[in-house]
């Protein structure tokens, strides 16, 4: 964390992706104000929840100054906004195989609250790994669970000082929890895996369980899914079925 760094924590949820969904978010200022944000959507897609609890957290900041450090365990988020989203304009918004972009709408909005951002401080963007124990990430995930639910849970607006969660952990604790999370998963098959694929009429998802995953594909014809245990592993499976990263649904 930078000094006079706004730090974001985002997440997103949702149960049988697709299907019932929520997204959460934790803004904290420098002045020492915590907000929690929280929302959901009757039938979405984890992506498309991730998605949105970046966006809402980057409204909730138009108008004021500061660069921004936004806590994301969503590679889909951060390589499609930082690497993925230029090609995708370059060819008429068509991923590298030629199909439509998916969820162009909300890549676009995210990508015009950033541009607008960018005059008023940067956004860097930080990987942290799901489920491991890091409180930001742990909240928001509880936030965006609880609205996929239908439940409306109580979101804290005030001091900093007041605020139960250990929110502002240095960067490199951060990532040495993430580490630690990411090597704990490699010397097993039967550790937590990094996500689930499934692969149904030429759409790709992640999932972040079994059994969302399962709920997906079970008794369809021609479905394809497996499970990989890291992001390159991931990226193995997405190449041999002929697809790339920006082509999760």
């Amino acid at each position: 964390m930078e000094v006079g760094e706004i730090v974001v924590w985002t997440d997103g949820a949702a149960k049988g992706n697709p299907g019932p969904g929520g997204w959460g978010a934790i803004v904290v200022v420098p002045s020492g104000e915590v907000v929690e944000l929280g929302g959901g959507a009757a039938y979405t897609t984890n992506n498309k929840m991730e998605l949105g609890g970046a966006i809402h957290a980057l409204e909730h900041l138009r108008g004021r100054e500061g660069p921004v450090a936004l806590h994301t365990d969503s590679t889909y988020l951060i390589d499609g906004i930082t690497k993925w989203i230029h090609g995708w304009r370059r060819r008429g918004w068509k991923t590298s195989t030629g199909s439509d972009v998916l969820n162009r709408e909300l890549w676009e909005r995210l990508a015009e609250l950033l541009a607008e951002r960018g005059r008023r401080g940067s956004v860097r963007w930080r990987h942290v790994r799901g489920h491991a124990g890091i409180p930001g990430n742990e909240r928001c995930d509880e936030i965006a669970v609880a609205f996929s639910e239908g439940r409306r849970p109580e979101l804290y607006r005030g001091p900093l000082s007041g605020y139960p969660i250990p929110i502002l952990a240095p960067d490199d604790e951060v990532e040495a929890r993430a580490k630690a999370a990411r090597g704990s998963a490699r010397p097993s098959r039967g550790g937590r895996a990094f996500s689930y694929l499934s692969l149904l009429g030429g759409v790709a998802m992640r999932h972040a369980t079994w059994p969302e995953c399962e709920r997906r594909v079970k008794g369809k014809a021609g479905a394809r899914f497996k499970k990989a245990m890291t992001r390159a592993e991931e990226a193995e499976i997405l190449r041999s079925w002929g697809l790339r990263g920006d082509e999760l649904g």
